[in-house]
């Protein structure tokens, strides 16, 4: 493989982060909007139900039918849904009970750790000031939390075990990529979605163990109660920002290097800066914006670090593709 198609391959990849990206953040400021009044489960269920009719309207003719649920890798389409799932989960869950530039942020250790799996998993090359960055990252990510001081509180440690279960997603998305088109990895997420949610419903719905005060407890185990009708535009735009946001991070990682594709995820971090003062009426505090200028600053240094390697790239970029 050339260095020129590496390059446009991880391009191509880079666009569908951005756009994925985009649709992640609707879903994350739609999500903490509707946290005070629905249980989390029965949001996800109603936005996965939108997500499927969608898709098999609109995407599923058009990539071949019902073929799109044929797969030569079932155990990892498994692996990668319940990973997909708790990782919402987690992030939603401190969604509900932080500051959306906060959870977003603190959940922006996941290009790093996604960077770090590329070197152990996938046997990606990262050098001496890349893991600079990525430890000046963490560092930002733990300013942010706070550990060890009163200000620390439980739920934002959901966003850091999101992050984690979000990397291994990735690591098994590049796996599985070269033999897994986007749609059938994306129709076997949305099924995970829509069995765990009917699950957590079965189990909770009823309101037995709705007893917490906490956010993050009472957003998990809150009645399944009717919807309000001035919130079906929200749901709605939930599930396809949720079903177009799947597809194009799926295409992201199976066409550009993991390492190279994460840092464009970054974008999230301003977008939920303008969501917290436009719709929840938040600020950074200063301490925020420290960890935030270093985890922003990490992932676009890890960015111009893989752009001005270019035969590292060419050299290495077929080991990834097997």
């Amino acid at each position: 493989m050339t260095t020129a198609t590496v390059q446009r391959s991880n391009l191509i990849g880079a666009a569908f982060a951005l756009a994925a990206v985009m649709c992640f953040s609707i879903n994350d400021v739609g999500i903490k909007f509707l946290s005070g009044d629905y249980a989390l489960h029965q949001i996800v269920l109603i936005r996965t139900l939108v997500a499927i009719t969608i898709f098999c309207a609109l995407i599923m003719p058009f990539n071949g039918g019902l073929s799109v649920l044929r797969t030569r890798r079932p155990g990892a389409h498994l692996l990668r849904g319940i990973c997909v799932v708790l990782a919402n989960t987690f992030l939603f869950l401190g969604l509900s009970a932080m500051p959306i530039a906060d959870a977003v942020a603190v959940f922006f250790i996941s290009p790093l750790v996604i960077t770090v799996f590329s070197v152990i998993f996938l046997r990606e090359t990262v050098g001496l000031r890349r893991w600079a960055a990525i430890i000046v990252g963490f560092v930002g990510v733990m300013i942010i939390v706070k550990p060890g001081t009163s200000a620390f509180q439980v739920a934002s440690l959901f966003p850091m075990v999101a992050a984690v279960l979000y990397a291994v997603m990735h690591m098994v998305a590049r796996k599985v990529g070269g033999t897994e088109s986007a749609p059938t990895m994306a129709i076997y997420i949305m099924l995970t979605f829509l069995v765990a949610s009917t699950a957590m419903g079965l189990a909770t719905g009823g309101g037995r163990y709705a007893h917490y005060d906490h956010p993050s407890a009472a957003f998990l185990l809150r009645v399944w109660g009717p919807i309000d009708p001035g919130d079906w535009p929200l749901l709605i735009l939930l599930g396809v920002s949720g079903l177009f946001g799947g597809l194009f991070i799926s295409q992201a990682y199976r066409l550009s290097e993991a390492a190279f594709a994460a840092p464009f995820e970054y974008v999230a971090m301003p977008m939920a800066i303008m969501w917290g003062v436009t719709v929840f009426g938040t600020w950074p505090d200063r301490s925020a914006w420290i960890g935030i200028a270093l985890i922003i600053g990490s992932g676009l240094y890890l960015l111009w670090r893989e752009s001005v390697k270019d035969e590292t790239l060419a050299t290495d970029a077929p080991t990834y593709r097997r």
